[in-house]
């Protein structure tokens, strides 16, 4: 006979109620007494039920996540692990929709509404239009977003500077004495506006700012069929070539660093480079490049929507996240 809630609560010498809170909110209860709770848990092989805790709450215990691009994408993955290591500890399941295609995006926003089959919804990197947040409201479950230019429609969100951020790129470019600057991007062709298309916004505006002398470059790069390919080909052509380049990402400027490097340009001899992120590598090759956190983000928005969830309410619904500018090999002084 399998032991209950209440055989472990007189053997931990605790409430019911008390073991409940140890497996479904371990912050509510002390680190001592949920040690104590889960060791007997052990001794008397005891699981609690997922679904009758689903059944007594009425939630589905689940968070839909939205992103646009591949889960194992840089962000994407990063941002994905702040947010389970909070939402795992509270007996949350994270959902993940990938929407890529304008019949992806409609498919979902009349869909989930009808099933009801989440406690919250995450959008992650790109907007939501009016039509979309009206359909969510029926659900009457909490909308944040983490990586969003346009905080109409959410609950509450994480975000970062992204224009601000870019702007700080090109002010150094400028201070060691850089003129002519590209900006390189990728374009999706997708139904999507992304938090980060604000920073070839912000490049523009910085070399706006540094007067007559600085001219700016703009270099769009389809994703498909390959935006490295069409970065390196639009950068070799250009007469006279920019002394400098910034990327919109970090998984834009090292694969394109390394295909300049085979064409016998140099860096940051030819080319001073700054990238987006601080990704994996951007430090193991010295890319210069502005650092963001998608692990902290990731769990800040997970504690919020837990309060939104818990209480309606949460201390500070939109939080901005700083960034740094990383100072590392691929920048240097123009040469007189």
């Amino acid at each position: 006979m399998n032991a209950s809630i209440q055989d472990v609560a007189r053997r931990a010498g605790v409430s019911a109620s008390t073991v409940s809170r140890s497996f479904s909110h371990p912050g509510l209860v002390s680190q001592k007494t949920r040690i104590k709770v889960m060791k007997v848990a052990e001794t008397l092989d005891f699981q609690i039920s997922r679904s009758a805790r689903a059944l007594k709450s009425g939630q589905s215990l689940r968070i839909a996540l939205l992103i646009s691009g591949l889960v194992t994408e840089w962000f994407n993955s990063n941002m994905f692990l702040g947010l389970n290591t909070v939402f795992q500890q509270q007996g949350y399941d994270i959902s993940i929709y990938t929407i890529s295609t304008f019949e992806d995006r409609k498919a979902f926003f009349t869909n989930l509404p009808v099933r009801r089959n989440a406690d919250a919804v995450v959008v992650c990197s790109f907007n939501i239009n009016a039509a979309e947040v009206s359909r969510l409201r029926h659900m009457h479950v909490p909308v944040v977003g983490v990586n969003i230019s346009d905080l109409d429609g959410f609950d509450a969100a994480v975000t970062i500077d992204d224009r601000g951020s870019m702007e700080t790129a090109v002010r150094h470019l400028v201070s060691i004495g850089h003129r002519r600057t590209a900006f390189i991007r990728t374009t999706h062709g997708t139904p999507f506006t992304y938090a980060a298309d604000k920073r070839m916004e912000g490049f523009l505006e910085a070399c706006k700012e540094a007067g007559t002398k600085v001219t700016p470059i703009v270099l769009h790069c389809p994703l498909k069929p390959n935006p490295i390919n069409s970065a390196v080909s639009q950068l070799l052509a250009l007469n006279p070539a920019p002394t400098a380049l910034c990327f919109q990402t970090d998984d834009l400027a090292v694969p394109v660093l390394y295909r300049l490097r085979q064409y016998g340009r140099t860096v940051p001899g030819d080319f001073s480079v700054i990238g987006f992120d601080d990704s994996t590598y951007a430090e193991a090759i010295g890319l210069t490049t502005l650092h963001q956190d998608p692990v902290g983000m990731g769990e800040r928005v997970a504690e919020k929507m837990l309060d939104l969830i818990d209480h309606d309410h949460t201390e500070k619904p939109f939080e901005t996240f700083s960034t740094q500018l990383m100072l590392r090999e691929t920048t240097a002084p123009l040469a007189a």
